[in-house]
């Protein structure tokens, strides 16, 4: 699984001219999902994503969680996020996982979530034709792969 993570003040999804769902102070996820993500990638990044001290604690410094602030969170799956760039000019979407795959994984992401974070997480929808707003805080913007784990 390979996710940018971005700390926003505001973010939401419109779909067809309606929002969706929307957010206020917390992280916005995009999250792009390859044939060999599992559980144990589900578990490791929900655990990595609710405790990241990216949030100001009193003193402006950034060490406070998802979980410590009480922040919100909204999950947009993104295939794009598997780009294959080298070769030529248009992006190849080979490793990102068709719907089959795909949906039950990001489907049990927003499950571990909202059980890791004890409160329901905002989506978007998978496949659908999204217009992604969000207002980033700092900005802070983080990028994890699961498979990388640096």
């Amino acid at each position: 699984m390979r996710a940018v993570i971005q700390r926003v003040t505001s973010a939401s999804v419109t779909i067809d001219g309606n929002i969706f769902s929307d957010i206020q102070h917390g992280l916005l996820v995009l999250l792009g999902i390859e044939d060999a993500d599992n559980m144990e990638d589900i578990t490791w990044l929900s655990n990595k994503l609710i405790n990241l001290r990216i949030f100001n604690d009193e003193e402006g410094v950034m060490n406070k969680s998802l979980l410590d602030t009480g922040g919100d969170l909204l999950l947009v799956s993104q295939f794009t996020l598997h780009a294959a760039t080298k070769k030529g000019n248009r992006p190849s979407y080979i490793k990102a996982s068709k719907p089959p795959v795909a949906i039950p994984l990001y489907e049990k992401m927003i499950i571990q979530l909202q059980t890791d974070l004890g409160k329901p997480v905002q989506t978007g929808v998978f496949g659908a034709d999204m217009k992604v707003a969000l207002l980033n805080d700092g900005p802070v913007t983080i990028i994890i792969d699961t498979k990388v784990r640096e």
